[in-house]
């Protein structure tokens, strides 16, 4: 039996939709915060984990770093204590030079791939400039990072993969609470991490922004997401989300949130329930002037 969403309006701009795991939950238990932030079209999600650390994965294309440096200066972050670059397309990596100047960042997990790009040449100079600790991801390792969260790799570069392919792939888990965050995978890394990890996860971030190339539905079957979010702008060039997708997310009936609708979005994870607190109703996004 699926669980009940309850819907509550605050006021004009933001509504909170809350989604309780099971009941009894202590007010006195430590949230998570998981933050799709709106880059428009590409990827940067923060995380503020219960004992406070910022983890930043991804910065979106380079006109976002300012809004991905405004947002996190919002929350009040001073450091980045991991930032992870899941592969060095520019919609994922783009805004990361601006981000490194600004906000000191501790250490980078990246996916080892090269890319020979301007964008990924001054991204690589402003890690070095500043000498900042930088190692290559590798498959099935836990990131230590805080102990009441287990973060697993489930995918990264390997040769001869495409970059998209190469995409760092993380399990997020808070007790109860399991986030599966698949950057650009393909169908073929779908299909090898459905058989070898337990993807069963509350939250998706749905693959390579509901792209074609990403989210079949035996691996979304296997997931069997409450929540999926999609990252994409209104004015993409390459179609995304598909109707394909879409059409598989509601066949498995799961709540669809996306950044170009609802704008940033926060999952707020108590470790037994969870709330979706989005920018803008549906209203809000769907009229909002495209400029």
């Amino acid at each position: 039996m699926r669980i009940r969403h309850y819907v509550l309006i605050y006021g004009m701009i933001v509504f909170l939709v809350f989604v309780p795991i099971r009941s009894g939950a202590s007010a006195q238990v430590p949230s998570m915060k998981m933050h799709f932030i709106n880059v428009g079209q590409g990827d940067s999600i923060f995380i503020q984990t219960p004992r406070k650390k910022n983890i930043l994965i991804d910065g979106g294309p380079p006109d976002a770093g300012n809004k991905v440096v405004s947002y996190l200066k919002k929350h009040h972050v001073r450091e980045i204590d991991l930032l992870i670059s899941t592969h060095p397309d520019i919609d994922h990596i783009g805004g990361l030079p601006y981000v490194l100047k600004k906000i000191k960042t501790k250490q980078i997990l990246d996916s080892g791939k090269l890319y020979n790009t301007k964008t990924y040449l001054k991204y690589m100079e402003e890690i070095s400039q500043q000498s900042i600790p930088i190692r290559v991801a590798k498959e099935n390792e836990k990131l230590d990072i805080d102990p009441s969260l287990q973060i697993q790799v489930l995918n990264t570069y390997k040769k001869p993969k495409t970059n998209n392919q190469s995409s760092i792939a993380l399990k997020v888990s808070y007790e109860r609470m399991d986030f599966l965050l698949m950057s650009d995978v393909d169908r073929k890394q779908e299909k090898r991490i459905v058989k070898k990890y337990n993807v069963r996860s509350e939250v998706l971030k749905v693959p390579h922004h509901g792209s074609n190339t990403s989210s079949s539905m035996s691996f979304l079957q296997a997931v069997n997401p409450q929540v999926a979010i999609i990252t994409y702008s209104k004015t993409n060039d390459y179609g995304h989300p598909v109707n394909r997708v879409i059409s598989n997310l509601n066949r498995l009936q799961t709540e669809i949130y996306s950044t170009a609708v609802f704008g940033d979005i926060v999952v707020q994870a108590t470790g037994s329930d969870y709330y979706i607190l989005p920018q803008r109703t549906p209203e809000d996004g769907m009229t909002e002037k495209i400029s």
